[in-house]
């Protein structure tokens, strides 16, 4: 390992918690959210600890009795450092998905983890689109088939049809409706 350059897992770290950071709209000491403050400074505990660790590998690298002095204070500061840190992460709440922290052990970018998983969506929303598409058209294919051996019963069905959506249009209307006639907005989660 090049004693001059950090540790690439711990660079992940920084990536994945400065990811976390930019991803719940953290901006570095910013007001607002408690817990997103703590998140900010927890970031940068992370990136202030991974240059005492980096400082601590180049002084135990060239270790003699003579220099143990300045290799216990950078460990004295990390030790303060971890327990801050851990202080600070109790009021946090970011949940990682293992796949990403096992991507991480393996030396690999987290970002594939995001672009998999979108891939994935993307594929099975075309998968669910052509099954809908092909409901549709088995539908309409239903109903010419019914409508040239049943039109009285095919018009009444299309009647009865038109009603109940545009009853339920209105009853959907009127629970979203507030008395002074705005609409009801879902609050984001």
């Amino acid at each position: 390992m090049d004693s001059t350059a950090p540790n690439s897992s711990s660079a992940a770290v920084v990536a994945v918690a400065a990811a976390a950071a930019s991803g719940n709209g953290v901006q570095g000491g910013a007001g607002g959210d408690p817990s997103k403050q703590n998140l900010a400074q927890v970031t940068g505990l992370i990136q202030k600890t991974l240059g005492l660790l980096h400082q601590l590998n180049l002084n135990a690298s060239s270790f003699s009795s003579a220099s143990q002095l300045p290799l216990l204070q950078p460990l004295n500061a990390l030790v303060a450092e971890l327990d801050t840190m851990q202080k600070l992460a109790d009021g946090c709440n970011i949940q990682v998905p293992m796949e990403v922290v096992n991507l991480i052990d393996d030396g690999k970018n987290p970002d594939e983890f995001t672009k998999d998983v979108l891939n994935s969506c993307i594929a099975k929303n075309q998968i669910t689109k052509g099954r809908t598409d092909a409901f549709k058209s088995l539908r309409k294919h239903l109903l010419e088939e019914l409508e040239e051996a049943f039109p009285d019963d095919v018009e009444a069905y299309r009647q009865i049809r038109a009603t109940s959506a545009a009853e339920s249009k209105r009853l959907a209307q009127s629970q979203s409706a507030l008395p002074n006639g705005d609409a009801k907005v879902k609050p984001e989660h």
